[in-house]
């Protein structure tokens, strides 16, 4: 627990801080890097490079600075950190290297104003930050290993099945080496994994796009230009061969209501939505499931989709998919890009909760949208592709 001295110092040097905490987090992590090249692997390279993750990490510190005398409060705000620490293993010993590395970082950009009483004081708020996320970690860790087909820490799977989806989109079905049952999730979550490619350890998590089943994990990666592990499952990787999982993890998932449900997407964001559009179906709900493709050869999970809308809940599932160009060749129902009109057109009835996933300008786009046709923060669930940015004040 913080003094009441370095209570006042916080209060006082947070505006100071905050004003050049992107600056910090930029030349943060390649301090890190240089001087702890052992953690990279756990960091996405293409997200460091486009200024995501500094971004990411500068919204948490700032969401605790702000929030940190309301732990009920806090404790959401960082639910999105603890997921994605928990899908890559994230331990307690990584932490004293976060904050030696962030403490650098502050003195560099803000010079003699950082004073030894002002060091301390933002030293302690670190340490009362890990101490929070470590504990609810070690909370997520130890309930996933305590269900019926849970683990603790990494666990050897085997791709048992593939299957191309699109032109750019290929499932990899997952099936434990050790033969035992694997534990269920909440649709709409991401699973962790650990990979070795050209002798490089690598962590990416994906969302998992089947529903639980006691057996099996199904993951759909999108080939990404110059993506090195999407690549790297497109191209090499195949039935028989292995990787290891972490546990799976996220906060994009259904609420416990029965409202109506609407479920936009765009590309491979389709991903966690078609789980959630199931499990919304098998509580009875209405749902209206929206989905942009860039073409048709890029559309995955059509005739998935067909079965769900046409052959198990007629009359239930109401399916919108658009192309942004090309003909629709009896798939599309509109040629095009979401908007305010096409998403008040089929908005249903009822106080909808609204989830989207999809890139940031088109995740943008749906979230003025939505705010334009009424639909509060409270019902507008997204997730990103990569670290999370705030889209609106939640």
């Amino acid at each position: 627990m913080l003094t009441a001295e370095q209570e006042r110092i916080i209060d006082a040097t947070a505006p100071v801080v905050a004003e050049h905490l992107d600056t910090i987090t930029r030349q943060f992590y390649p301090l890190m890097f240089e001087r702890y090249p052992e953690v990279a692997p756990f960091f996405n390279q293409t997200h460091q490079a486009d200024g995501g993750q500094p971004r990411a990490l500068a919204s948490s510190v700032l969401a605790y600075v702000q929030l940190r005398k309301e732990p009920e409060k806090v404790r959401t705000a960082m639910a999105t950190v603890v997921s994605k620490h928990v899908s890559l293993g994230i331990q307690p010993d990584q932490y004293p290297i976060v904050g030696e590395c962030l403490m650098v970082a502050i003195g560099e950009v803000l010079g003699d104003a950082v004073t030894p009483e002002v060091a301390d004081a933002w030293g302690a708020l670190y340490q009362e930050l890990a101490t929070l996320l470590i504990e609810l970690e070690d909370a997520s860790y130890r309930e996933f290993a305590e269900r019926p087909g849970g683990w603790r820490g990494t666990r050897l799977f085997r791709i048992a099945e593939t299957r191309q989806e699109s032109a750019v989109i290929r499932s990899f079905v997952l099936k434990p080496v050790d033969g035992g049952p694997v534990a269920d999730y909440q649709p709409g979550q991401f699973i962790g994994l650990k990979l070795s490619i050209d002798g490089e350890t690598v962590h990416r998590h994906y969302s998992l796009s089947g529903i639980p089943n006691g057996e099996s994990y199904r993951l759909s990666i999108k080939r990404e230009p110059g993506g090195k592990v999407s690549q790297h499952f497109h191209d090499t990787l195949d039935v028989g061969d292995e990787l290891e999982l972490l546990q799976p993890s996220g906060q994009l998932i259904l609420d416990e209501t029965t409202s109506p449900v609407m479920l936009i997407s765009g590309g491979v964001g389709q991903t966690p939505m078609l789980p959630m559009a199931c499990r919304a179906l098998e509580q009875g709900r209405q749902v209206v499931y929206v989905h942009a493709a860039q073409e048709r050869e890029q559309h995955a999970f059509a005739d998935e989709l067909d079965a769900l809308a046409k052959k198990d809940y007629p009359g239930t599932l109401t399916s919108v998919t658009l192309y942004e160009r090309g003909e629709g060749d009896g798939r599309a129902d509109h040629i095009g890009r979401v908007n305010r009109e096409l998403l008040e057109r089929h908005l249903p009835d009822g106080s909808p909760e609204c989830y989207f996933v999809g890139p940031q300008g088109f995740m943008t786009a749906v979230d003025e949208a939505l705010q334009e046709l009424g639909v509060p923060a409270e019902r507008r669930h997204y997730e990103h592709f990569g670290p999370s940015r705030p889209l609106h004040a939640a």
